[in-house]
């Protein structure tokens, strides 16, 4: 814990880093949506959207999500199906399970007020001492410092030091801006986006250079973990415009009650799959092979017309399939071999 006598003795490169820091953010920060405002709601809701997601990846789910569930209250009255619809491509949904659950005790339990510390904010269900602290800090300006993986890596960088645990925060805590913390916490996590980068970083247009340690090159104490490959073969099954897709089992470990394509054995012979593309869920690479009208109706699944699909909780690669076959309206490319 930082005592308020230590704070009192705050070293001049603690003063340094911050005034150049925040004078950088304040000129360099990226126009992001969830910027504009300090609503609690929105800023809690980018922030359970950005957790191990990229930024560009999350924009247009915000703004979708934000119109299907303007506030806590609305967010709060919907089913969960339809949460997980307006949260697909996202992946990882249990944040979306967490985040229905949090917005029913706020708007039922705490009569729609919202938590306004990092300790109230982690009672809820899915918030963490990151996401927690983020919130604070950002929403109710409450002197709170985060850590995340990009904060991680310039906190490493500057101090030369391979902090972990406690540590982290504790250094963390030292360098905060307790005037503007949430302006603070941001442009860190902004200087470990932009040009603190885990490769390749931008030294030469960091506004703290002059104070750090290793300008880049502290070295990675181990080797990533190598991407796994698998082929994997679904069944893209149309009738009269229709698709036929199955529900994942509510008990399963990921994607519970998502909706997909159903998946096939390789079928044989010399035939050849519709189109393939690929597909990367944490660490494996799937080559994702759709075949035309080998789906079993026998296996528990539905016929869905299109006008319903878009409200359907679908699998990220249920969405890419059914948007690179032109049943769903294309967003990003995918790559296609």
């Amino acid at each position: 814990m930082i005592t308020s006598a230590k704070l009192n003795r705050e070293s001049p490169r603690n003063l340094r880093f911050r005034s150049r820091l925040l004078a950088w953010y304040d000129a360099n920060k990226r126009d992001l949506p969830w910027r504009k405002s300090l609503d609690p709601y929105r800023v809690w809701v980018s922030e359970i959207m950005l957790q191990q997601t990229r930024v560009a990846a999350v924009i247009e789910h915000y703004h979708r999500f934000l119109q299907r569930f303007p506030t806590v209250q609305k967010l709060a009255a919907a089913r969960e199906p339809s949460v997980l619809a307006a949260w697909s491509g996202l992946g990882y949904y249990r944040r979306a399970r967490m985040l229905h659950a949090a917005a029913k005790v706020i708007a039922r339990e705490l009569r729609g007020t919202f938590p306004e510390t990092a300790e109230q904010w982690r009672t809820l269900h899915g918030i963490g001492r990151y996401t927690a602290a983020a919130i604070a800090s950002i929403a109710f300006d409450e002197p709170a410092a985060v850590v995340d993986g990009n904060v991680e890596r310039v906190l490493q960088r500057v101090s030369g030091k391979r902090l972990a645990g406690e540590k982290l925060w504790q250094a963390a805590e030292e360098l905060l801006d307790r005037a503007r913390p949430g302006d603070f916490n941001q442009a860190m996590m902004e200087l470990g986006a932009t040009v603190c980068t885990p490769k390749s970083p931008a030294c030469l247009l960091c506004p703290v250079q002059q104070l750090c340690a290793t300008r880049g090159e502290l070295p990675a104490p181990t080797k990533p973990e190598r991407q796994r490959k698998r082929e994997v073969h679904y069944a893209l099954h149309q009738s009269d415009g229709a698709v036929f897709l199955v529900q994942r089992p509510k008990d399963t470990r990921l994607m519970a009650s998502m909706w997909e394509l159903p998946e096939i054995p390789r079928p044989a012979g010399k035939i050849r799959p519709v189109f393939t593309l690929r597909h990367s869920i944490t660490v494996t690479d799937f080559t994702v092979r759709i075949w035309s009208g080998h789906a079993c109706e026998s296996n528990g699944g539905k016929w869905i017309p299109p006008r319903q699909l878009p409200k359907l909780p679908l699998t990220g690669l249920a969405r890419k399939v059914l948007r690179r076959a032109g049943v769903l309206s294309i967003g990003n490319a995918d790559v296609i071999i």
